[in-house]
């Protein structure tokens, strides 16, 4: 298998706990590993992030995702020119529109045209330039800036507009176009789009699909973990059009969906979320089923397969991490019955 692991670990628990995670993410031989930033519902993705940079020395760091509003271009310049020092270069930073962080706030999105500035500005401040503050129109710098910081940029993209945006702009895409084949090769096909704009193909940008996993002997109880994730996914323009049931399923997904319960096990609207919409945006079955599907995701030109562990109240994400790393290596344990 060519695909590349990427882990998706949001802040749910403390600090010591989630460092462990992605120490253990890189024994595995994970790529990344990807820390939401979502202030009010998880813990802090910055400190987060330096506290795994101790003790690990292969892994490449970023967020899964943070955003232009909640944090300003200074102060993420800054957090990214001393996460590629004290990483030796190993940070990647990933970033969006908004979600929950805004939402739970009552505050709106960025718009397209602010998150590729916020993008550029960025790209300045890291080179050692100067930039100029939109609201005041005052020139800052990062004054202690030696020598540049080149901090690889990830858009996290759903819909065309956004996938277009990040195929012409971006050095790599989170693609949160589920794991249907259907689905991921329209949000490629929108990806190249952009990158032709900018004189570029699919080979000079880093493809991350992101997916919610579950990998359980139990099918149904797979589904059911992943499902508040899914009804995020449902949450945004999609690359493609769904069938009328699932557009219908999606309708009372937005028009129930609680911030507070951000893609969490068991939330109120995880109920609405049809098996037919699992089966498009997660990775969710048994062991033989998520390797069936891993292998026809591994020749549709993503780069990694970035999970986003899920597993019951209690249980622990390590075991998944450990169970998707045995399907990608192919040395997961012969079960009786299997050939």
């Amino acid at each position: 298998m060519t695909l590349s692991m990427g882990v998706g670990l949001f802040p749910t628990e403390p600090v010591p706990r989630m460092r462990e995670l992605v120490l253990q993410a890189e024994q595995l031989g994970y790529a990344n590993a990807w820390v939401g930033d979502s202030q009010n519902i998880w813990r802090d993705a910055t400190v987060t992030l330096g506290a795994a940079s101790v003790g690990t020395s292969r892994i490449i760091l970023g967020t899964g995702v943070t955003n232009p509003v909640t944090r300003h271009p200074s102060v993420q310049a800054s957090t990214w020119a001393s996460l590629h020092e004290a990483t030796a270069g190993r940070v990647a930073m990933g970033v969006g529109v908004g979600d929950s962080a805004l939402f739970t706030m009552g505050l709106k999105p960025a718009r397209l045209q602010e998150l590729e500035s916020t993008i550029t500005d960025l790209r300045s401040l890291w080179a050692g330039r100067e930039v100029t503050e939109g609201a005041t129109g005052t020139g800052y710098r990062l004054a202690y800036l030696d020598e540049p910081s080149p901090v690889p940029v990830y858009i996290a993209a759903t819909g065309p507009k956004i996938l277009q945006l990040a195929g012409r702009v971006a050095d790599g895409v989170i693609l949160l176009a589920g794991t249907s084949s259907a689905f991921v090769e329209a949000g490629l096909r929108m990806i190249e789009k952009g990158a032709a704009e900018a004189g570029r193909t699919l080979d000079d940008l880093h493809i991350v699909l992101w997916t919610p996993t579950a990998i359980d002997p139990d099918p149904v109880a797979a589904r059911d973990l992943v499902r508040a994730h899914v009804a995020r996914v449902a949450m945004r323009p999609l690359p493609v059009a769904v069938g009328p049931a699932e557009a219908a399923a999606i309708e009372r997904i937005r028009a129930a969906y609680d911030y507070y319960e951000h893609m969490e096990v068991g939330a109120a609207h995880s109920a609405l979320v049809p098996d037919s919409l699992v089966d498009l945006f997660a990775l969710a079955g048994t062991p033989d089923e998520c390797a069936a599907r891993l292998t026809e995701l591994d020749h549709l030109g993503v780069d990694q397969v970035a999970i986003v562990p899920y597993v019951a109240p209690g249980a622990d994400r390590a075991d998944t991490l450990s169970a998707f790393a045995e399907i990608v290596s192919g040395e997961r344990p012969r079960r009786r019955g299997n050939r």
